[in-house]
């Protein structure tokens, strides 16, 4: 069982950025990323993935802001979320997954306002 914990979060103004990290117990080498976000009243939906050698894909409305990475040796990834928009505002969850497990953190608030 792996544990993750996210941290980073917090109110920011519109234009302004902050880096999520994605604290993992155990080694995750072996494992792909992702981040996902859910807002208020709204379905989670996907964010960003990073796979285990490091290929990056990103939804549509983030692309070109956010740039996810990883750090192995750490056992950590990152969310770093620039040009911020309060559409951006959501609890902001990291997944670690491979072809059995899925792990998932607690998330962390990201609000976006003037």
């Amino acid at each position: 069982q792996v544990q993750l914990v996210e941290s980073g979060g917090g109110l920011v103004q519109p234009g302004g950025s902050l880096r999520l990290s994605c604290a993992a117990s155990g080694s995750i080498g072996s494992l792909n990323m992702a981040w996902y976000r859910q807002a208020a009243g709204k379905q989670r939906e996907w964010v960003a993935t990073i796979t285990l050698i490091g290929a990056t894909n990103y939804a549509d409305s983030v692309k070109g802001r956010f740039t996810i990475s990883r750090d192995n040796a750490k056992n950590t990834g990152y969310l770093q979320m620039n040009s911020l928009k309060p559409e951006d505002t959501a609890v902001y969850y990291c997944k670690l997954f491979g072809t059995i497990y899925d792990y998932w953190g607690q998330g962390t608030q990201v609000t976006v306002s003037s």
